[in-house]
């Protein structure tokens, strides 16, 4: 027979003698649309901010936030705010970003710089007609006026 416990007691939960009212199995690891009875795949976070009227619509956050909701395409494309509210929408990227020929030739110019080797400066370092002492990694300079 189920019967109430009392916070603290230990054993069965306030439910009673199941561990979770819902299994495991049944939670997903896509995040969801946030509105009622809507299953598809969010693509878009809504955050408002109270403070200045505004319903920000951007792009899905990287974790859940407590005060942010998750939309599919569909409701964020239909999205409307309160009446003197002010809806502004980040742009999104709907699909998987693709490196350019762009990024793959400043990395392979970026691995080239990196690659080359430093020429060789004798034993004296260079020293700034401006720099009056040092101590360690950090320099007095002399007044550009004086």
């Amino acid at each position: 027979m189920w019967r109430a416990t009392r916070p603290g007691e230990s054993g069965e939960s306030r439910r009673g003698p199941f561990k979770s009212a819902v299994p495991s199995n049944v939670v997903s690891p896509v995040r969801r649309c946030s509105r009622t009875a809507c299953g598809r795949p969010a693509v878009a976070t809504l955050t408002y901010v109270y403070a200045d009227s505004t319903a920000v619509l951007g792009p899905l956050a990287t974790y859940a936030e407590p005060h942010c909701y998750d939309l599919c395409s569909e409701h964020s494309e239909r999205l409307t705010a309160p009446r003197g509210w002010e809806v502004v929408r980040l742009a999104t990227d709907n699909g998987p970003v693709r490196p350019s020929g762009d990024d793959l030739e400043a990395l392979a110019n970026a691995v080239r710089e990196a690659a080359r080797p430093q020429p060789r400066r004798s034993g004296a370092r260079e020293i700034d007609p401006l720099e009056v002492a040092r101590r360690g990694h950090l320099r007095v300079l002399r007044s550009p006026e004086s």
